[in-house]
């Protein structure tokens, strides 16, 4: 009988042996996985916060903050994003069998990722609203005679002839607080729902839906008009913005240099943040992207072509913005710095201002929240497949239900942000992307760039590389990599805090305790990486110092395919370097 026992013992590892999904899926052609990277990486952030920003932070010269930023911290984390998912072929949670003690990162990405969902699938229905009212023999925008006008309300072409003492709304600012959001006193008051903002809401859920509904097989197909259209669109408004009066005026408020701002910090940190947010590491989005990719995929060039194209996106949406921006300060006689917003007044109120001026503001109102939804939709539903790959990964039985799992996980979401569709939504949506997010990212970006470059080892992560690509990456990569990028995102994590301004929105103040919600909703989704290393500690079958070393190193962190798996060891062999088994695979080779 005691000869029986061993065996008993060990069967219950046996069955903890990580299980690759062998249909995991890859992408048909190269040309997909590149577009659906360029779908999540390009978003309306690219339209409504960077032109503003750059004009707020010394025009032409805030570039040089900016692009030094991209190119020593955000093209590393983008590169290094792509390999470590190509390699692994696993998403957020997948990814941390690279030092298993820091899997509580991978859960923080999911719980991120959900919290944006949940607000960024509002703010693309926003625009389904709008399109709505394209249809209208008037934009109801242009004037002040409608029902939910008040007696402060003034048409844009009126603005110049106001007084600086007098209180007033604009005819768009009014149409879209008031008849669109229906907007409360405050976030005290949810008020009812917005039943239109929720059958938008709905619609926008269906779309994510049938985007998803045969995971990366059908986000392949729709990414070839999601993508490219917006670009149309761009150009399309490009060339008509340059041709208005005024637009000169406009494209010079937002470039024209002013150099002494490069020695102020805030300037800085302004381009550290956009460049982090307008690439969009941190997410697991780009991993897991890069998951479903050939295992010999080129990834530098991908990644520097990936980030080039939202450079210059980022760029044309300002050219585009402030030549309109200058054709309403020529209408209205307000200067550009008066009339100049980011964010959803942009987008919203100010943008459609300056069509409604237009000859057939209809048509060029159409263009303009066309564009805006499809350059929203690609980055929610990156981050919703991250989100059910992470599942996927962790709980096997799931992987023959994924159509199930997209349809509940559509259904929950939809159902977490239709309180966004009250009277009170649009305040609670701005405190969870002030909050939820920001500071949280920031954080998974620092333990990841950690991991990589000094717990799992430079070393092992450059011959991992060589090993896929059949080159080694120079020098200067594993400088950024290991010293230069990690500094950087410590500064912008200390920045980010320093600098962080009390919400408001419309100029109405958020009370304290919604404050304390929004920094809980940064706090729920970090917690877990400490969480889990206290995890760890408490279930040990070693003691502390052997159950923390032992999970500190690699576990099964090998390619998926079989055969990529059989020539990694046999080229880990030749370099003398250990094999990364898993400890089932360890306890069952004894």
């Amino acid at each position: 009988m005691a000869n029986n026992q061993p065996p008993t013992t060990n069967a219950p590892r046996k069955d903890k042996r990580i299980e690759r999904d062998e249909n995991r899926g890859q992408w048909k052609s190269k040309s997909e996985f590149i577009l659906s990277l360029l779908g999540y990486a390009i978003g309306i952030g690219n339209v409504w916060r960077f032109p503003y920003l750059c004009y707020r932070s010394g025009g032409a010269a805030f570039l040089i903050p900016y692009l030094l930023m991209v190119i020593l911290a955000g093209v590393p984390l983008f590169y290094m994003e792509i390999l470590i998912g190509q390699f692994s072929s696993t998403g957020c949670t997948g990814m941390f069998r690279m030092t298993p003690l820091l899997k509580g990162t991978g859960i923080a990405q999911v719980v991120v990722n959900a919290y944006c969902v949940c607000y960024y699938s509002v703010i693309i229905s926003y625009p389904i609203r709008m399109i709505f009212y394209c249809f209208f023999k008037k934009v109801p925008w242009e004037d002040c005679s409608n029902s939910w006008n008040t007696d402060d309300c003034v048409t844009a072409s009126d603005m110049g002839n106001q007084n600086s003492s007098d209180v007033f709304k604009t005819s768009a600012d009014e149409f879209f607080h008031l008849e669109v959001l229906r907007i409360s006193t405050d976030i005290s008051d949810l008020g009812g729902m917005v039943w239109e903002q929720l059958t938008a809401l709905i619609i926008t859920w269906i779309l994510i839906y049938f985007c998803l509904m045969r995971g990366i097989k059908s986000v392949g197909k729709v990414v070839y008009f999601t993508v490219p259209f917006p670009y149309l669109l761009l150009f399309i408004l490009l060339i008509r913005g340059a041709t208005l009066p005024g637009a000169w005026k406009g494209i010079q408020f937002y470039l024209y240099p002013e150099w002494h701002r490069l020695l102020d910090l805030k300037v800085w940190a302004d381009a550290a943040v956009q460049m982090f947010f307008g690439i969009g590491p941190g997410w697991g989005g780009i991993v897991n992207m890069a998951s479903f990719s050939n295992f010999r995929n080129n990834a530098k060039c991908d990644s520097v072509l990936i980030v080039s194209i939202n450079v210059f996106t980022s760029l044309l949406a300002g050219f585009v913005v402030f030549s309109v921006l200058g054709f309403l300060s020529e209408k209205s006689g307000i200067p550009v710095e008066s009339v100049a917003t980011g964010g959803a007044g942009l987008a919203f109120v100010t943008y459609p201002e300056a069509i409604a001026l237009l000859p057939v503001p209809q048509l060029w109102a159409l263009m303009f929240f066309f564009m805006l939804f499809l350059l929203g939709i690609d980055s929610v539903f990156v981050q919703l497949e991250a989100i059910m790959s992470s599942i996927l990964d962790e709980w096997y039985w799931v992987r023959n239900h994924k159509c199930k799992l997209t349809l509940i996980s559509c259904l929950i979401f939809l159902g977490l942000s239709s309180i966004m569709c009250t009277n009170g939504g649009m305040f609670i949506l701005q405190l969870f992307d002030w909050y939820s997010s920001a500071i949280a990212v920031i954080v998974i970006c620092l333990v990841e760039i950690i991991m990589v470059a000094w717990i799992y080892g430079i070393k092992n992560f450059m011959l991992d590389v060589e090993f896929m690509l059949g080159k080694r990456p120079s020098l200067y990569w594993r400088i950024v990599w290991q010293v230069v990028t990690p500094v950087i995102i410590i500064f912008i994590l200390i920045t980010s805090i320093v600098f962080i301004r009390t919400i408001t929105y419309n100029n109405i103040p958020y009370p304290q305790w919604a404050i304390i919600i929004g920094w809980a909703s940064c706090v729920t989704s970090v917690m877990w990486i400490p969480l889990y290393i206290f995890y760890i500690m408490i279930r040990k079958r070693a003691t502390l110092c052997d159950s923390l070393k032992k999970r500190l190193k690699p576990l099964d962190w090998t390619p998926a395919d079989p055969q990529d798996r059989a020539e990694y060891e046999a080229f880990r062999r030749q370099r003398r370097m250990p094999g990364f088994m898993s400890d089932t695979d360890m306890e069952s080779s004894k």
